[in-house]
């Protein structure tokens, strides 16, 4: 079955930069779209980025928009968020996911595997 773990999270000053990844095993990971999503304490899970089965489109909730950038690996089978001026407001959850279809989407119902998340922590 398909299993996705993220790394990389951690506690970083605002205005610092963090990158976090995402390593997938189970299905052809080539084949399939990647997201990005977060949940801070008390709000819902929200988009963050997602890129297609090629790597060459990629989608930013406006948020985070010039600010992250999302990228694959496909020789490694994983998937990367750079999170660069990072801003107290983007603490979170951040979760990986699989789509089940080749094309970058932003609805959360759209991705198929989860991964167990890894904790991002941006202090003033």
């Amino acid at each position: 079955q398909v299993q996705l773990v993220e790394s990389g999270g951690g506690l970083v000053q605002a205005g610092g930069s963090l990158r976090v990844s995402c390593a997938a095993s189970g299905r052809t990971f080539s084949n399939y779209a990647m997201g990005w999503f977060r949940q801070a304490p008390g709000k819902e899970r929200e988009f963050v980025a997602a890129i297609d089965w090629t790597g060459s489109i990629t989608l930013y909730a406006d948020s985070v928009k010039g600010r992250f950038t999302i990228s694959r690996a496909v020789a490694r089978n994983t998937v990367y968020l750079q999170m660069n001026n990072l801003k107290p407001e983007d603490t979170a959850v951040y979760y990986c996911a699989e789509s089940s279809s080749r094309y970058a989407q932003t609805d959360v119902t759209q991705f198929e595997y989860w991964g167990q998340g890894t904790l991002v922590t941006v202090s003033e």
